[in-house]
């Protein structure tokens, strides 16, 4: 079988003539007749062109790779004890999952405190984080959860004032970092300002540091869905041409007589905007490191995409010379997939393998005595089976999930519930559980007595990503209850056990026939 379905998929919005004979090999239907109008990618792209290489609709989708990986984090499971308590007294009564306590803190020096092992990596000017922002920000800022403002919002903003070349002022990204900041609670969680080639030569993190408040940046090399530059579409000739003169990669050109024409005859309807590939080397990185420490960086982040072994190797080690105090590591497939849909799902290292290595790189350097950064690990992580693995897999390193589409999904179904009870037309599969917003959502009571008058101000998608943080959190404690973890730190790689002797392999988890063998014998032979 296939690994992954070619010529036609929903994320292209292209299917095959003959859905039931189709080739394995080319994906190409077993026969391809002359008078077909051309619903698959090739028929597609022969007159759509470099269109079909996106995922459609562009820009209100998210989408993931569906490419069937020979491994997964579903090829272990996770263990149970009968026996004993760690991390509070072993009584009963005690340890209840209730109990579980799920507080860490992270950096170099311990000091951004999270009330969940969580962090939103990156989400940047797309239209789909931008629609979904308040509901995003006040969401992780009410679940004490780390959010990042991913690539190129002050170059898109066509408000922003750029100046010799420098952005001096954005309200997209003024009012991104506001709207956290004024739902955060007890000083948990964290707003970190991410900058690509782009952001860099605007000065954006230097103008969030100096002038919005602003303590922690992030430096991006990649993610798990592209190893190019991010891309946006834009349906507007003015925006082309606004971001071809602030210096974007913007195809076709908007600034060509022809184009325009081309354009405005309705031939295309949209422009794509690219951003560069970054080059990096040692030197330059240290070099950026110490630029934004003296511009008042109090904590550096490093996020790297699903890249080869030696570019994992390479991110460890800077992020460990550097003194770093976190590195996101993202597996293939991974992303929110404004990306070129053949590149998410057939580029780089999958997420057991890529996890698997980044553990050995990490236990290498701690071995010989060297600054081991706290790491976080993303890769189509949604819910809490998942993110118990991907921590204990990389334990005691591992000390977050990074997760994107998940969080996204909850704020974009949150949003919409609020709008379809506002019209008075809540969907029959929703309105079961009640007509309001208090019916609704469950956590919505809990969040009146936390926020008391300012309850009214928190919008339905905010509500919705705090009520999908909820879940995440009870039902990690019952799995950490029923392995008798009742704190992150005692997370373990022994947690887990690989069920396929592949996944054992390469990720030198024990086989689950081997789990316990010396234990087993010692009970055995008593």
């Amino acid at each position: 079988m296939s690994l992954t379905k070619v010529n036609a998929t929903a994320a292209t919005l292209t299917k095959n003539r003959t859905e039931g004979s189709v080739s394995p090999l080319s994906g190409m239907c077993v026969t391809c007749v002359d008078g077909c109008i051309g619903m698959c990618e090739i028929g597609k792209s022969a007159y759509r062109g470099p269109e079909v290489i996106y995922p459609q609709p562009y820009g209100i989708t998210t989408s993931a790779s569906e490419k069937d990986y020979p491994l997964d984090l579903s090829h272990f499971n996770i263990m149970g004890t009968a026996v004993g308590a760690i991390g509070i007294e072993a009584d009963s009564d005690k340890a209840i999952f209730p109990n579980v306590d799920l507080e860490v803190r992270i950096g170099k020096n311990k000091d951004i405190k999270l009330k969940l092992p969580f962090i939103i990596p990156g989400l940047g000017s797309t239209a789909v984080a931008k629609n979904n922002w308040d509901g995003l920000a006040i969401g992780c800022a009410m679940s004490g959860v780390p959010l990042t403002i991913g690539e190129n919002v002050c170059g898109m903003d066509p408000e922003s004032i750029i100046e010799n070349g420098r952005v001096e002022y954005s309200a997209d990204l003024e009012n991104r970092i506001k709207l956290y900041r004024d739902w955060q609670k007890d000083e948990y969680g964290d707003i970190i300002l991410q900058a690509n080639v782009e952001d860099t030569g605007l000065g954006v993190q230097e103008y969030g540091l100096e002038k919005l408040g602003i303590e922690t940046v992030e430096l991006k090399w990649g993610q798990g869905a592209k190893d190019i530059g991010g891309e946006v579409k834009l349906n507007s000739l003015e925006k082309a041409r606004m971001l071809r003169n602030r210096g974007y990669v913007v195809l076709p050109d908007p600034l060509n007589p022809d184009v325009v024409a081309a354009f405005r005859a309705g031939s295309f309807h949209e422009f794509e905007r690219h951003s560069r590939i970054g080059m990096v080397t040692e030197e330059g990185f240290m070099s950026r490191v110490e630029e934004l420490r003296d511009a008042g960086a109090k904590h550096v982040f490093l996020k790297t995409g699903a890249y080869r072994p030696a570019d994992l190797a390479r991110a460890v080690k800077y992020a460990s010379k550097a003194g770093l105090d976190l590195l996101t590591v993202d597996g293939a497939g991974g992303g929110t997939g404004m990306s070129p849909w053949r590149m998410m799902n057939e580029w780089g290292m999958p997420q057991v393998e890529i996890y698997s290595l980044l553990y050995r790189y990490v236990k290498k350097l701690d071995e010989r005595g060297e600054y081991v950064p706290d790491i976080a690990v993303a890769g189509g992580i949604t819910l809490e089976d998942q993110a118990y693995k991907g921590l204990a897999i990389g334990a005691p390193y591992n000390k977050l999930i990074g997760m994107a589409r998940g969080p996204l999904a909850a704020a974009m179904v949150g949003k919409t519930i609020g709008k379809k009870i506002n019209e008075g037309k809540v969907p029959v599969y929703i309105g079961r559980f009640g007509k309001t917003v208090e019916e609704i959502f469950i956590s919505a009571p809990e969040l009146r007595k936390m926020y008391g008058s300012r309850y009214s101000e928190i919008p339905p998608g905010a509500i919705g990503v705090y009520t999908y943080f909820q879940r995440l959190a009870q039902g990690m404690r019952q799995l950490m209850t029923g392995n008798r973890k009742f704190a992150l730190q005692y997370i373990e790689r022994d947690d887990i056990a690989a069920i396929t002797r592949e996944a054992a392999s390469v990720s030198g988890i024990p086989y689950i026939m081997d789990v316990d063998r010396d234990e087993v014998e010692q009970i055995l032979a008593a």
